[in-house]
């Protein structure tokens, strides 16, 4: 079962952001085939089989189309701006959700250079929507991830094979496209995850274990929430929901009580595996920014600085000697960090039971804005492109300076 190392790598979606052992999050964990104990596990997969990604074999070419009728102008089902039960949330979108099951050679986890083209098939189920009119469907990177053949069922129990657009790991995301009449298709409308609030009632429909046109409710549990992408990256701004979700949900909707798409169902916390009240979903304003740039570019494009970082306090700061801010823990070979000569840690102590680095830089600022918290930073990073040059104000040893550096595009 692969799992998220306690320290993450360098640079999640910018950089990656650590918390003190003591202060951290508990450990986040994807879940493989016949995992039994796993932690914010990727609910895709039908019996797990694909919850990691990993299948042997290419995935289909990568297609450039242009968006006619979007979700995100399109009329949707039934939101005229009042409040609607569960019930008729359900009624309004159902049309609009479909279940993934998708097939590949090979075992679900990380491929390997020994995979056996001739092994057995191995399949997976997922859920996704409706897109537009044009038959793009959106659903999560992790569910056709390696995938040698996808098909989507639409509601009427009518089937077609599905082609990938393009697919982002970064945010857990892709577009797939089948060819089926427009007048068999319901687009569901993206709403504004930005407006959610706190303890506002969600709906989540899916296919868990299979179990096609399954519809759970709950409520908005957290926002503003981090998340870790099948690549190892972080996704922002997740959103937390007790809504019930379980294997097989990942890629359907998360819906608010206007029957509006405001997340994509990708992950939950479990020591079993199963649902224990603490899902995660990919917010709507992110899945309308990387799905334009799907079906524009057929890639998704994120900077990427190439530190790892920790957030040192100002009262823990006053007892390392060092500045608040941002403390570079690791700067990854090559990287945009390492051309502009960023000094990693080179020691660790500990305050309040918590480890903290020592000797190397803290940035303090980025264009001239502070920043007091991975988060902050990663943020910022965030906003800029590939190829964006940025000043990062950065001391170390009790000196400042100004350092120069242009943004590249993550790796994979």
């Amino acid at each position: 079962m692969p799992t998220t190392p306690s320290t993450p790598e360098p640079d999640a979606a910018g950089p990656s952001g650590t918390e003190p052992q003591a202060r951290r999050r508990p450990t986040r964990r994807t879940l493989a085939a016949g995992g039994a104990i796993a932690a914010a596990a990727l609910v895709g997969g039908g019996v797990g089989a694909l919850a990691t990604a990993g299948l042997a074999g290419e995935t289909a070419t990568t297609t450039v189309v242009q968006a006619s009728e979007t979700a995100a102008d399109a009329t949707p089902a039934a939101a005229d701006g009042d409040d609607l039960s569960v019930s008729e949330v359900y009624r309004a979108v159902a049309d609009g959700v479909v279940e993934i099951t998708v097939a590949g050679s090979g075992s679900a986890g990380s491929p390997s250079p020994f995979d056996d083209q001739d092994a057995p098939q191995t399949r997976g189920q997922g859920s996704g929507f409706v897109y537009d009119d044009e038959g793009r469907i959106v659903t999560n990177h992790h569910v056709v991830d390696g995938a040698d053949s996808i098909e989507v069922t639409l509601p009427d129990g009518s089937s077609y094979d599905a082609r990938l657009l393009g697919s982002d790991a970064s945010t857990d995301l892709a577009v797939i496209q089948i060819d089926a009449p427009a007048d068999e298709l319901e687009p569901l409308e993206l709403g504004d995850s930005d407006a959610l609030a706190v303890g506002e009632e969600v709906v989540a429909i899916g296919s868990p274990f299979g179990l096609e046109a399954t519809v759970t409710s709950g409520i908005v549990s957290a926002l503003d929430r981090r998340i870790t992408s099948p690549n190892g990256f972080a996704i922002e701004n997740a959103i937390q929901t007790d809504a019930a979700i379980n294997h097989g949900n990942s890629g359907g909707p998360l819906l608010d009580s206007e029957a509006r798409v405001v997340g994509v169902n990708s992950q939950i916390e479990s020591e079993s595996g199963g649902n224990v009240g603490i899902g995660f979903a990919v917010p709507s304003n992110t899945v309308r920014s990387v799905v334009e740039q799907i079906l524009e570019d057929g890639s998704v494009e994120h900077a990427f600085l190439g530190v790892g970082i920790q957030t040192v306090p100002g009262d823990v700061a006053s007892e390392l000697g060092e500045a608040a801010g941002v403390a570079v823990t690791d700067v990854r070979e090559g990287s945009p960090a390492a051309q502009a000569e960023l000094r990693a840690a080179t020691g660790s102590q500990t305050v309040d039971g918590a480890p903290y680095p020592t000797g190397g830089d803290v940035i303090t600022a980025v264009d001239g804005e502070a920043v007091e918290t991975a988060d902050q930073l990663q943020s910022l990073v965030g906003e800029h492109a590939p190829g964006d040059e940025i000043q990062l104000t950065v001391v170390h040893d009790g000196q400042t300076r100004t350092v120069a550096v242009t943004l590249a595009d993550r790796p994979d």
